[in-house]
């Protein structure tokens, strides 16, 4: 039975000694894995915005926690008071990531359930309360996904992931990357290819890290590479995560939609694996803002310079794969086939 190697932290949690938000500052991976302490609210919104933590499920209980830190962190003595307080650091959190609807939607979730208590204490309580629940739903969602998953994928299969979906994009276990424990731990011999990802290489720093600290056997490509590497017959399925997924387009990492071109050219399934928390029922694809990165992202690596400096740069953060590109989504209600119809999966 295959259980995970590493003994690392959730990738968010709440330490009770400080009252603080921790989590796995994941842009000092691979070099250097360290867990970092978020004591104010600025210093969690500039670890969602600079990425010290970033996937669409971890996201949504940073937007938890991030309300239960504000809550901790008020000098409010009536509930007018800290509800106005509440609100400011929910638009604030809101702000760094436009795109990932997990985000907003941890951040309305405690929202709501703060909305009946009765004094400023209850609602500090109910809103750490309602975060851990978060957390806690969110490993439990992602093993389901792993459960649904796992049953798309044979024995022996090659996998493609893009971006990082795996435990660090969530409080544990993973999306994408989830499903392939959850095969490997049915028993299932799995590989992995996995592209790096630009424009800040989630998958050659994260994904091809937390997945040889599983042993789980992975090979590092390059974006370029993937239309070769299905040509070549190395690809048996390409398996990504999602940070919105609207009536029309599955929104995800800049360079998933060129993957989905690609599978379809080579007839190899094209999974997507998400949360229901991720989907934007009311969403269409030119409702949603994508988010645009620092062009330095693409001038340098680190400190070396890769361009000159004053090239004009192109650098949004996510693409949009039409819904036609896809052979399935994953949720932790099952495995939906389209035409997709995102009202069934709130059945």
């Amino acid at each position: 039975m295959f259980t995970l190697e590493s003994d690392l932290m959730r990738t968010i949690d709440w330490n009770e000694e400080s009252n603080s938000v921790v989590l796995v500052d994941q842009t000092l991976l691979p070099q250097e894995y360290r867990v970092i302490e978020c004591k104010t609210l600025s210093s969690l919104c500039e670890a969602i915005k600079s990425l010290r933590i970033r996937g669409a499920p971890a996201l949504g209980a940073a937007g938890g926690f991030g309300i239960a830190l504000a809550a901790s962190l008020s000098g409010a003595k009536d509930i007018e008071a800290i509800t106005r307080d509440l609100k400011v650091a929910a638009k604030a959190l809101k702000s760094t990531r436009p795109t990932a609807v997990n985000l907003g939607w941890g951040v309305d979730r405690v929202l709501k359930a703060v909305s009946d208590a009765f004094d400023v204490q209850g609602i500090r309580d109910i809103a750490l309360q309602e975060a851990r629940d978060i957390a806690e739903e969110d490993i439990e969602t992602n093993k389901l996904i792993g459960k649904h998953g796992a049953k798309l994928l044979k024995d022996g299969d090659t996998v493609l992931t893009h971006c990082n979906a795996g435990r660090l994009a969530c409080v544990d276990w993973g999306t994408a990357l989830g499903v392939v424990r959850s095969a490997i731990a049915a028993g299932k011999n799995i590989k992995v290819i996995a592209c790096e990802t630009r424009p800040l290489n989630q998958g050659s720093r994260i994904t091809t890290w937390e997945l040889m600290q599983d042993k789980i056997p992975v090979t590092l490509i390059a974006d370029s590479m993937a239309g070769w590497a299905m040509r070549q017959g190395l690809v048996n399925s390409v398996l990504v995560g999602a940070d919105r997924i609207t009536q029309d387009v599955v929104f995800n990492k800049i360079g998933t939609y060129t993957h989905s071109i690609l599978a379809k050219e080579h007839e190899i399934p094209f999974y997507v694996a998400a949360p229901v928390s991720t989907f934007d029922f009311k969403g269409w694809e030119e409702s949603v803002k994508i988010e645009m990165r620092n062009p330095d992202e693409l001038r340098f690596s680190g400190c070396e310079q890769l361009a000159p400096k004053d090239v004009e740069v192109y650098n949004p953060a996510f693409d949009a794969t039409p819904m036609e590109n896809v052979t399935a989504i994953i949720t932790e209600k099952g495995v939906f086939y389209p035409p997709f119809l995102l009202d069934e999966v709130l059945v």
